[in-house]
């Protein structure tokens, strides 16, 4: 099992600590940040969707056109076009990339900024329209002309002359904690991304996933990615004092008014099942097993930074994303607080040598194996 990592397309500089310094949409700093992350070991960056931001594939075709190895990963939500446009959209995108997008299909998790582009559908109905919308997609992706009346789609005839690049349509990612995603996600997605939660919790989201998997008689296997902020350093004290000035510069923004969340105000519950996860388990604790700390989380109170982060030495985040691999995450979405030294500093100090023990290991163990030691690892962390 292979491992990855994914990191952010930035179109600005601006972070939670630190005001932009360059214009709202930068297409020079967005074609930077892409190849920085394709020269520094990086195998992913992702293009972020909110209703206040830049148009993500926009964004994406400039850096396909930018860049030349880097995959790219589109997050999209159902309510903003029809499913036989966007599959067209994807597969018009993925030729300029050559092969290299996927899909992340977004439910949304807040309600406010669903209706800012005009979608009152409630919550748990919008999974049933994201699972639809998916499997449209995806039949269009296959090429011949078919008709469509579900329940929240109907059209007639529709057929896309564009066929998948190379014959291999693009992937598809999904995410979610709530029993609705789950099931979902267990149907229909490729790789099934989750928040950085603590090992027994996302273990215990896998077997949650994997049982709804297994019931629909599914045989082709979920490549499973989880989300953090790493905070390295050389040393275990140099990473600390880093994170803890962070977590000031964090809190100083805020209480000057300066961090905004497009998504939601601080004082609103976060509605997203996974940020309520994250929160709880910051309510347990600041530190979690090996390096999983919850404080800025627990700061941002449900908001666009609430990402848990992983602090420590290279060598002390090295083995914290191996106890995740060891559970069965092959792609880590990643990301920090100083876009361009952060994905430098990882990229050349981490990721070589995760890459280098995954690689490793695999020589070592046959895959058969590997499989087996995954699901006793989540067996270990269940039981506990």
């Amino acid at each position: 099992m292979p491992i990855e990592f994914l990191g952010m397309g930035a179109g600005n500089d601006s972070t939670e600590t630190s005001p932009a310094t360059t214009p709202f949409f930068d297409p020079s700093y967005a074609a930077k940040i892409a190849r920085i992350h394709e020269e520094n070991n990086w195998d992913h960056v992702l293009f972020a969707y909110n209703s206040a931001t830049q148009d993500p594939s926009v964004h994406a075709t400039w850096v396909a056109a930018n860049t030349e190895r880097i995959q790219l990963r589109l997050a999209h939500r159902p309510n903003v076009s029809h499913p036989t446009f966007a599959a067209r959209s994807f597969l018009s995108l993925d030729h300029i990339a050559q092969g290299r997008l996927t899909v992340h299909f977004i439910t949304g998790g807040s309600q406010a900024d669903q209706a800012r582009e005009g979608d009152f559908v409630a919550k748990d109905a919008r999974y049933g329209r994201t699972q639809e919308y998916m499997q449209i997609v995806r039949r269009a992706w296959s090429g011949g002309s078919f008709d469509w009346n579900g329940e929240h789609y109907q059209f007639t005839d529709f057929a896309s002359g564009l066929a998948p690049f190379n014959g291999k349509r693009p992937g598809i990612s999904f995410g979610g904690s709530s029993e609705a995603a789950w099931s979902v996600g267990a149907a229909e997605a490729d790789i099934y991304a989750l928040f950085g939660e603590p090992l027994a919790d996302a273990a215990g989201q896998q077997e949650q996933i994997l049982s709804r998997a297994a019931a629909l008689g599914r045989t082709d296997p979920l490549r499973w990615q989880i989300a953090f902020r790493p905070i390295v350093a050389a040393t275990d004290e140099l990473a600390w004092e880093k994170a803890h000035a962070i977590l000031g510069r964090f809190q100083a923004r805020r209480s000057a008014g300066e961090v905004i969340d497009p998504v939601r105000h601080y004082t609103a519950k976060a509605e997203a099942a996974g940020t309520q996860r994250l929160l709880a388990a910051a309510e347990r604790g600041d530190l979690h097993d090996r390096a999983l700390w919850t404080a800025l989380a627990k700061a941002a109170g449900g908001g666009g930074g609430s990402a848990t982060a992983l602090v420590g030495s290279y060598d002390t985040v090295t083995q914290a994303i191996l106890d995740y691999h060891e559970l069965g995450f092959e792609i880590f979405g990643l990301r920090g607080y100083d876009f361009v030294p952060d994905a430098i500093e990882f990229g050349q100090r981490v990721i070589p040598q995760l890459k280098q023990e995954v690689a490793h290991r695999e020589r070592s163990v046959a895959p058969e194996a590997f499989r087996a030691a995954h699901a006793d690892a989540r067996a270990r962390l269940l039981r506990h």
